[in-house]
């Protein structure tokens, strides 16, 4: 007998539960709107939280991830807070849900004002499969409610909640969408929670077959957040490409070998400079920017074949301290 298969979307259901009942406590703001769609501002309007960060991040997972905050002043560490994040189920969890893959825009016509973009990411986009990722993944969700969170620094304009709405094929009051400004303390943590997703989405670029993936585990310095929205989403990046670290298990040995000479960011064009000033230097065009940067910085791949774990890349404190540091 085989077992039905997962729902992203019901698999985060109590953690969408969590973050609307506990809104007070995570400091955010829950608005409906004329038709009952659920919105949380976890940023934008709100002050938002580390921890409604890592609740943002559980549910951009679809619920099949462990995300957590370390503190780590011991060993002269690398940063003295760091994300952990751990999945048993990395192609749904990180490819199927958590991947900000959805292009979701408006124009100012439609808007009544300015126009607007954003990335949708979370398990709503496995009920809208707009995507051809999802073609490749041979998935699709099957629920009759949803959560996409945007990393956005305004709330949506219902013309875009009506299109999510449409695609997703949900009544109004069944849809949740979170709302985290990368410059936001919750849009911080979410974000660099993406370390085991970007490790997954290089695989994936690579070539590899994803069916080789067997469980995925990593950690990145948690900044703190920039008040610029362009130094903000350097921060957030830089994390992970230059201190993210994860460790793969997969299932040959081919495999183990090629990713860890293959995955890690050190071999990207653009790699050695800040996020940041590589963007500015695209004229803000992240389609001119190496895709192979898009990768954490250090790898560890365990194969299940032979038993070897293969080591690649590293990661550049130097980087990040001056960045980050008071100088």
């Amino acid at each position: 007998m085989t077992s039905p298969p997962i729902s992203v979307n019901a698999s985060s259901e109590r953690l969408v539960a969590r973050l609307i009942d506990d809104a007070a406590r995570l400091a955010v703001e829950i608005t409906r709107t004329d038709g009952g769609t659920v919105i949380v501002d976890a940023g934008v309007n709100a002050k938002g939280s580390a921890e409604a960060g890592i609740l943002i991040a559980r549910i951009c997972m679809g619920g099949l991830g462990r995300v957590a905050r370390r503190v780590a002043f011991d060993h002269a560490p690398l940063w003295p807070v760091f994300i952990e994040v751990h999945t048993s189920n990395p192609v749904l969890a990180c490819l199927a849900s958590q991947y900000a893959g959805w292009s979701l825009s408006a124009t100012k016509e439609q808007t009544g004002g300015k126009k607007f973009f954003s990335l949708g990411s979370g398990p709503a986009r496995a009920l809208a499969c707009k995507e051809p990722l999802f073609d490749e993944l041979g998935y699709r969700d099957r629920n009759d409610r949803g959560a996409l969170v945007m990393e956005v620094d305004r709330l949506p304009p219902q013309v875009v909640i009506d299109k999510v709405l449409g695609d997703c094929g949900l009544a109004p009051e069944q849809l949740v969408i979170a709302v985290t400004p990368t410059h936001s303390v919750a849009g911080t943590v979410q974000v660099v929670a993406r370390v085991v997703e970007v490790a997954l989405h290089k695989t994936h670029v690579l070539g590899v077959s994803l069916s080789e993936i067997v469980e995925g585990s990593g950690s990145a310095p948690l900044p703190p957040p920039a008040p610029d929205g362009i130094q903000a989403m350097g921060r957030t990046n830089d994390a992970i490409l230059y201190g993210g670290r994860v460790h793969l298990t997969v299932k040959s040995d081919a495999a183990a070998k090629r990713l860890a000479a293959e995955l890690p960011s050190s071999n990207a064009r653009d790699y050695g400079r800040p996020f940041a000033d590589i963007f500015t230097s695209f004229n803000y065009d992240f389609y001119q920017i190496d895709p192979a940067l898009f990768a954490p910085a250090e790898v560890w791949v365990s194969s299940l074949e032979s038993g070897a774990t293969y080591h690649g890349g590293k990661v550049d404190r130097a980087l990040l301290e001056a960045q980050w540091s008071a100088s």
